[in-house]
């Protein structure tokens, strides 16, 4: 390395406090790759998690733009120099990848590379990842390596360390999964007793209605608005229980990628169209995030159960500093104002209530036979 020993400890110290700061596995990767990119003076860097059928479970790089990553197209599968150290478990140090026996070439859209430093993360015996580095900043003469032994030995130390706090931000995960699912299970009894008790009172009143309804017409409407009182009190109770367990796809795979897999799943599922589409969108805070995936669901729910829509076509922007989401459908679309007199919502009260509580505003545009546009804009992305 060109750091002399008290900047380049003062580095791999800066790295390894760095990596304790997280719990969640998509940060704690993240944080090791641009770790290594910057300790070992490297344009790129990528660590991968092998899962069980031949490929990767994440695979996280630094040194790529988002525009290049998504030019590049599906993750690596295992084979190559990847393989080796994930089968092998051994340093490979190489003056050039291109011209290793193993490489099997890349993408036309990946970015070229060169010389080439790699290495697996072990915990114990098992390999739980793949971290390798290309193109040492540095001079170098034709077929020579720009990275040394010394590169090697921090990057082993690095190694060491990424296993520990991946396998705590493992643990975390899944200490978190139990808690979700003894809530999950708390949560079901509460509703049970909640909802059961409001339907009972429900029935009752029903019941009393029906048997008023020809000799005291007056008073069997009175009961009658008592009746529809009730069933919003119980949908409100399960909404309002319901939707405040965060998905966890949304907190390990991101907003884009959770919309794009629930949306591809609406497709197959129904009859109408539904498609994605999403531009220039960065990570937002997770409160936000929450609030735009549930919008959405809340919308998409209403275009495909009661619209009658052909296409659902629902989409994710950036518009003057801000992240927009639409869902548009060309169903039979309503009056929002007859909607409000006639104490229907079809969910828009919530999906306000949700934008506004994230400093975000709803619009919606719709009128009969003319389909509707949901559309919700939050700060940031």
């Amino acid at each position: 390395m060109s750091h002399g020993p008290r900047s380049g400890l003062t580095a791999v110290s800066s790295a390894l406090l760095a990596m304790s700061r997280h719990l969640e596995v998509r940060d704690v990767l993240k944080t090791i790759v641009a770790s290594a990119r910057e300790l070992l003076d490297a344009q790129y860097a990528a660590l991968g998690v092998p899962d069980d059928h031949g490929g990767f479970a994440q695979f996280v790089v630094d040194g790529v733009s988002d525009a290049q990553w998504k030019a590049i197209g599906p993750l690596p599968r295992q084979h190559g120099i990847l393989a080796a150290m994930l089968q092998d478990a051994k340093i490979e140090r190489l003056a050039d990848v291109r011209k290793d026996p193993r490489f099997e070439g890349w993408p036309s859209a990946h970015p070229d590379m060169s010389d080439f430093l790699g290495l697996p993360i072990r915990d114990g015996d098992e390999v739980i990842g793949a971290l390798f580095l290309a193109n040492k900043n540095c001079p170098k003469p034709e077929g020579s390596c720009g990275f040394t032994e010394e590169d090697e030995d921090l990057l082993a130390i690095l190694a060491q360390h990424a296993a520990i706090a991946l396998t705590n931000a493992r643990l975390y995960e899944r200490s978190r999964e139990l808690t979700i699912a003894e809530e999950r299970s708390r949560l079901a009894h509460e509703l049970h007793d909640a909802v059961s008790q409001k339907l009972f009172s429900l029935r009752l009143t029903a019941q009393a209605a029906a048997a008023l309804v020809d000799r005291d017409p007056s008073r069997a409407k009175g009961e009658l608005q008592q009746v529809a009182a009730l069933a919003a009190e119980a949908a409100d109770e399960l909404r309002a229980a319901v939707v405040e367990l965060r998905p966890a796809a949304l907190d390990e795979d991101g907003l884009v990628a959770t919309l794009r897999t629930q949306i591809q799943v609406l497709d197959r599922a129904h009859t109408a169209r539904v498609t994605f589409d999403s531009c220039g969108v960065r990570a937002l805070p997770a409160a936000q995030e929450e609030a735009v995936l549930r919008v959405a669901q809340e919308a998409l729910h209403n275009a495909l159960r009661h619209s009658g829509a052909r296409h659902v076509d629902v989409s994710l922007s950036r518009r003057e500093g801000g992240t927009v989401l639409r869902v548009t459908d060309d169903g039979s679309g309503f009056d929002p104002k007859s909607i409000r007199r006639a104490g229907r919502h079809l969910g828009l009260v919530s999906m306000r209530d949700r934008a506004s509580g994230v400093g975000g505003v709803l619009n919606v545009e719709s009128a009969p036979g003319k389909g509707t546009t949901i559309e919700m804009e939050v700060p940031g992305g």
